[in-house]
């Protein structure tokens, strides 16, 4: 595998971070994940702007735009694949051992590997553990992914695909690596932002497309329980694009995909072979 590593492109046995590190030792970095359609990264500028948005949350610098967009390439080209995952990492970089930040460059990679197309549906457990809307980190994308990592192998062991996180208040908040949308009586609903889900470019573009095709749309606080007692409902992320839930917590829904799901991940694959970005 080819790695661009600030500015050097190399195989990744030929390339090395400080043991020092700061997103090594404390958690202190930004990454985005970007799909990649016939070599080309999708939905590239919005990608880059929550880059933006979440290194400015964490005090980072982020290298230019089209810096980064020839180093996506070097390394698509490099590694001679088409249909992939490309993930853009930043963090503080080498640093004392504490908390503290020192004047060191930041640290800046990318790297991409194959993906492997979602199946059209999954189960779903909730986690036992809680996301904090009111944390300093809540709605930036940190590599601090522990809690994610712990409740995903949580999901695994029980045999689902995902773990869905509530807040401290007990509202439906996201997935591991997903957002959640879910359909009662036609209706629409997503965790607003101040549940303290990361807000997903696919979350965007879901809520653009379910706009254009009239579907009436409700970003609104929703108990856990709503989750079990919908109709249909879905996760959305960069590499799962628009998958159906089957199952939450071992209990079938009544529809998996169902219509407004369906029309969702069509009109989905549509916008992607037509726009790469909108």
């Amino acid at each position: 595998m080819k790695v661009w590593l600030n500015g050097v492109l190399d195989g990744v046995e030929n390339l090395r971070i400080s043991p020092l590190d700061h997103g090594l030792l404390t958690g202190d970095g930004v990454f985005e994940t970007l799909r990649v359609y016939g070599g080309t990264p999708f939905a590239w500028s919005r990608h880059y702007a929550r880059l933006m948005d979440s290194a400015s949350g964490l005090d980072l610098d982020v290298p230019p735009d089209e810096e980064l967009r020839d180093a996506a390439k070097a390394v698509i080209d490099a590694n001679e694949i088409l249909e992939a995952r490309l993930r853009i990492t930043i963090t503080g970089g080498e640093a004392p051992l504490g908390s503290e930040r020192s004047d060191a460059r930041h640290t800046v990679i990318v790297a991409a590997s194959q993906v492997d197309v979602a199946p059209s549906t999954t189960d779903v457990v909730t986690a036992p553990w809680a996301r904090n809307e009111k944390g300093a980190t809540s709605g930036i994308k940190t590599i601090s992914y522990g809690e994610n990592v712990r409740a995903l192998a949580y999901a695994h062991q029980r045999g689902a695909g995902e773990a869905i996180f509530a807040n401290t208040r007990g509202e439906v908040c996201e997935a591991t690596g997903s957002n959640l949308f879910l359909v009662t009586d036609g209706i629409l609903h997503t965790p607003p932002p101040d549940s303290g889900c990361l807000l997903g470019v696919t979350r965007a573009l879901i809520i653009e497309l379910a706009a254009t095709h009239g579907i009436e749309l409700r970003q609104e606080a929703l108990p856990l329980d709503a989750l079990k007692a919908s109709d249909e409902a879905f996760l959305s992320s960069t590499t799962r694009e628009v998958q159906a839930i089957s199952a939450v917590d071992g209990r079938d829904l009544p529809m998996a995909p169902g219509p407004i799901t369906e029309l969702l991940r069509e009109s989905f694959s549509a916008l992607v072979a037509r726009d790469l970005n909108p």
